[in-house]
């Protein structure tokens, strides 16, 4: 009987974080500050930041949570950013779940691949390397970059090549560090400067 409770429990649980989700419409009041560096619409025009639009819920609210500890932690835990440190530093995970409702809502605007890198990019995304032990970034984002909400990998398809070529040299040098297990750090210290700049330009234009 016991067990019989703790397994409802444990289930209600897990439920209840399921639909644990914000309301776009406040949102989209709330993400007014967002908007001048990842646009209104989450198609930042500035390829340093971050697309959000259709990016999925939970990962927003992850890194907002992270971005949050790393402020509380002055940068000890979580994943230090000195511009976000500030901007989530002063939201609830209600303000998260709203913000992240919102962007996720949104429709992401096309990117491009340029042409000399796309057989480069096809091979080294769809297959990796084994002799150096890459992993094909397919194993976890999918052959069109969308990932999985349910994993937590994220739709990294179509995001600007600058973003993405900061964040796998920032996992590689272990700035950040706060991916699912350690994995894009493990993956990104096995890439060369060609290898992120071939990556970056071919996700950009994955749809």
């Amino acid at each position: 009987m016991k067990q019989l409770s703790l397994l409802i429990c444990l289930v209600l649980g897990v439920s209840g974080a399921a639909l644990a989700q914000g309301n776009a419409e406040e949102g989209q009041k709330k993400s007014v500050a967002c908007g001048a560096c990842h646009g209104a619409d989450g198609n930042s025009v500035i390829d340093m930041n971050p697309k959000l639009a259709g990016q999925y819920a939970g990962y927003i609210v992850k890194q907002l949570k992270e971005f949050k500890l790393a402020s509380q932690t002055d940068g000890k835990q979580g994943r230090n950013n000195a511009i976000m440190n500030g901007m989530a530093a002063a939201l609830s995970e209600e303000d998260m779940l709203d913000i992240a409702a919102y962007f996720s809502s949104q429709k992401a605007s096309p990117g491009e691949a340029p042409e000399d890198v796309v057989a480069a990019g096809q091979k080294l995304y769809r297959g990796g390397d084994t002799e150096r032990g890459v992993t094909a970034c397919i194993a976890c984002h999918g052959p069109h970059g969308d990932g999985t909400s349910l994993s937590g990998f994220p739709d990294i398809s179509g995001q600007h090549a600058a973003y993405l070529k900061t964040q796998l040299e920032s996992f590689r040098s272990g700035v950040r560090n706060n991916s699912h297990n350690g994995m894009m750090g493990d993956i990104a210290k096995r890439l060369s400067d060609d290898d992120i700049e071939i990556l970056s330009k071919y996700i950009e234009g994955l749809y």
